[in-house]
């Protein structure tokens, strides 16, 4: 038989491997009930799988879950109660995906704050019937995108408080170190391992480099030092930092690079390594 969809096997299935009170009783008496039966059977394959993984259903309410799925396949065509199971299932994944998708957008790992559930559901019920919002759709997009990266920073900073110090306050001890210079005024510093004589690239150039980055620490988090070719990038397509050093040496220099995290990353984290305010440390060899 040709498998479907995990929609049609929901409304199919049933009878599921449970002992709940609401499990119907099979009566075989006939060729049309044990093809029924057989059916609803055969298309629950797989189906607790994804109620646990995919829909965060805990199996200790399965009956639970066997009396809605008995109610939403017998509904018929009653389209109150179609209705009224379509927003049970949108308000579970906003409840599952969406709320708890932006409190750890904002607050990370914080599992004691979130945002208003109650205020997010007065938007997004007054989005959906098309009346009485307090903005418009474009107003409220170009808000939401302002005010998130306004609250995420200030609830990052308040959580990486003491390693942002630590950073800024590294940046500020290199700044007076000897042989270290400034790159306009940029808060970017280097120092010359190998001074080349090629041309200096302009910010559109693409370039041919090979470089190892390290955090304040001295932890490595990449490196193509050893790689068979050297990396070609574009300058003004990489963090800030990378563009203000690749613009300002000639080809054929090795520098060692010193970016604050306002030219590198900033608030973000970026892959495993490389947390929120990390001031990086390049050495950059720019080949051609």
């Amino acid at each position: 038989m040709k498998k479907i969809s995990i929609l049609a096997a929901v409304v199919l299935a049933a009878v599921m491997a449970s002992c709940g009170n609401g499990t119907p009783k099979a009566d075989l008496k006939n060729e049309m009930d044990s093809l029924s039966y057989a059916m609803g059977l055969s298309q629950s394959q797989g189906l607790k799988e994804y109620l646990v993984q995919r829909m965060g259903v805990d199996t200790a309410y399965i009956d639970d879950f066997i009396k809605g799925l008995n109610e939403g396949a017998n509904a018929g065509d009653d389209k109150a109660k179609a209705a009224y199971f379509a927003g049970l299932q949108i308000g579970q994944q906003v409840s599952q995906q969406m709320v708890k998708g932006i409190n750890l957008e904002i607050f990370g790992e914080d599992s004691t704050q979130t945002i208003s559930v109650k205020n997010l559901m007065a938007g997004f019920v007054a989005g959906t019937i098309g009346k009485g919002a307090l903005m418009d759709v474009e107003e409220a997009g170009a808000f939401a995108q302002t005010a998130m990266q306004s609250v995420k920073s200030r609830e990052t900073a308040k959580r990486f408080a003491e390693y942002k110090k630590e950073n800024e306050d590294f940046m500020k001890k290199i700044a007076k170190k000897e042989g270290i210079k400034q790159i306009e005024n940029s808060g970017v510093y280097y120092e010359v391992i190998t001074e080349g004589n090629g041309p200096v690239p302009t910010d559109t150039s693409m370039v041919e480099v090979r470089y190892t980055g390290t955090l304040i620490d001295g932890t490595e988090f990449d490196s193509n030092m050893e790689a068979e070719q050297p990396m070609k990038i574009r300058t003004g397509q990489v963090i800030p930092g990378w563009t203000k050093a690749l613009t300002s040496m000639p080809a054929g220099s090795t520098w060692k690079v010193y970016i604050p995290a306002e030219l590198a990353y900033r608030e973000n984290q970026a892959g495993e390594k490389i947390k929120p305010f990390s001031a990086l440390i390049f050495t950059i060899k720019l080949e051609k």
